[in-house]
């Protein structure tokens, strides 16, 4: 496999389909008052793609196990592209609804086989590279989305945004071209154990976007269920030898600290901008934009520093980079909106280089048939934080109407500065714990 001409066109995709979440963010204003519905009805506009695209992507990791990624990812662009097609005629809540909805489906396979094909076919000297290439893809549709998603939406109209995710069908021909035949290998899905993880996540969702004790509940007995059935399966959906392993274990945590900071950040900051500089929504997305562009442009640079230098040296310098930013937001976001333009010059490119270490790390110790469950689940926990991330952070803004905008601001980033903390010990501890082993040998 040419590794990295198959890594490049596959950042394209990954880009298209994280930007696919990003430019619909700041077009639901429009596309709310077009169709008619209240701003919690559109809201599920978004949060369906992001559930939807969460859980797909473990669902494509860990069918790698046993089918040919060929062949999923086949199944997935062609869903993907076929839906954005349709969304293009959507005029109505509920196609546009089912649209989104039909586009997770598909785009989970983007995010959940990238990965699984780094870990699997790109040597070892050079899978940070590659690692980091598919992440600054990710980083460039978080910065870029939001600009190209209010120009579509200004001067063509929000339908325009499924045009751009009908480009997969282009790409789709030439990854099957480029892609390893690979052989299926005896085929037995866990139906009732992928249900129980679709439940695990959407209920606990539910249950912090809604402040419902109810479905809190629900969620946590649901996920009481899910272990006792993980001891009797004999071949679970989450395959549990992975947590067996405990480096797997705390590089979890680390996992969903990132994308906690990482996306509760990038709720706070268009917020900030807009409430408390008066910022439009195309000068937020000009001021995000820097740091999305700086954080590609270093990405080659990081990958061959990873595989030179190791992934534990840049996952504490991306942490700690994080940690000095944060604590900047907190202490100087009522100054000047500059702030944030220069602070996210330095948090983007600390979450891409956090992210490629970690996911680079968290292949290098997991066992090679333990490969599509574990970076699947990987990917779970990092969406699983993100998506939880902005639901607390709202729901703090919401508590502090009493408090001032900027004191309110800075409380949140309190908060988030103390996950960082500890996503920092959790690491150390996780270093401390890997020498201890080596000396044990």
């Amino acid at each position: 496999m040419k590794d990295k001409i198959v890594i490049l066109v596959w950042t394209i995709g990954t880009f298209i389909v994280i930007m696919n979440t990003t430019m619909f963010n700041v077009s639901i204003p429009s596309i709310i008052r077009d169709i008619g519905v209240s701003a919690d009805l559109g809201s599920w506009i978004v949060s369906s793609y992001s559930i939807g695209y969460t859980l797909s992507t473990v669902i494509y990791s860990r069918l790698s196990d046993t089918l040919p990624i060929r062949r999923l990812l086949s199944v997935g662009l062609t869903i993907l592209g076929l839906s954005s097609v349709f969304g293009i005629f959507a005029s109505s809540f509920h196609t546009l609804l089912i649209a989104r909805i039909a586009q997770s489906a598909g785009a989970g396979s983007m995010a959940g086989l990238g990965l699984i094909i780094a870990s699997r076919y790109v040597p070892y000297e050079r899978r940070g590279s590659a690692i980091s290439m598919i992440s600054a893809g990710s980083a460039m549709a978080f910065g870029l989305g939001p600009i190209i998603g209010g120009l579509i939406s200004e001067y063509i109209g929000w339908n325009g945004l499924f045009a751009i995710t009908c480009l997969v069908l282009v790409l789709l021909p030439i990854l099957l071209r480029l892609l390893p035949k690979e052989q299926p290998k005896p085929f037995k899905f866990d139906i009732a154990g992928a249900l129980l993880t679709v439940v695990n996540a959407v209920t606990i969702l539910i249950a912090v976007s809604q402040r419902s004790i109810i479905w809190l509940g629900v969620g946590l007995l649901s996920i009481v269920v899910h272990a006792v059935y993980l001891k009797r399966a004999k071949a679970s959906f989450i395959n549990p030898a992975v947590f067996a392993l405990p480096a797997y274990r705390k590089l979890l945590v680390v996992g969903f600290c990132i994308l906690f900071m990482y996306l509760g950040n990038l709720f706070l900051m268009p917020l900030a901008l807009a409430n408390l500089f008066s910022r439009s929504p195309l000068e937020i997305g000009f001021t995000i934009a820097p740091g999305a562009i700086l954080s590609a442009m270093l990405t080659s640079f990081v990958g061959r520093w990873i595989d030179r230098y190791g992934n534990f040296r840049f996952l504490l310098i991306g942490q700690g980079m994080l940690a000095l930013v944060l604590i900047a937001f907190w202490s100087n976001l009522g100054v000047s909106s500059t702030v944030i333009l220069f602070g996210y010059l330095f948090f983007s490119p600390a979450v891409s280089t956090s992210l490629s270490s970690l996911n680079n790390e968290t292949s290098r110790i997991l066992p090679t048939e333990l490969i599509g469950s574990g970076m699947g689940f990987m990917q779970l926990i990092q969406f699983f934080g993100g998506s939880v991330s902005v639901a607390v952070c709202g729901m703090l803004l919401a508590f502090q109407d009493k408090v001032s905008l900027v004191h309110a601001y800075k409380n949140v980033y309190v908060v988030l500065t103390v996950i960082s903390i500890c996503s920092l010990i959790v690491l150390m501890r996780y270093y401390v714990s890997g020498r201890q082993q080596i000396q044990s040998n």
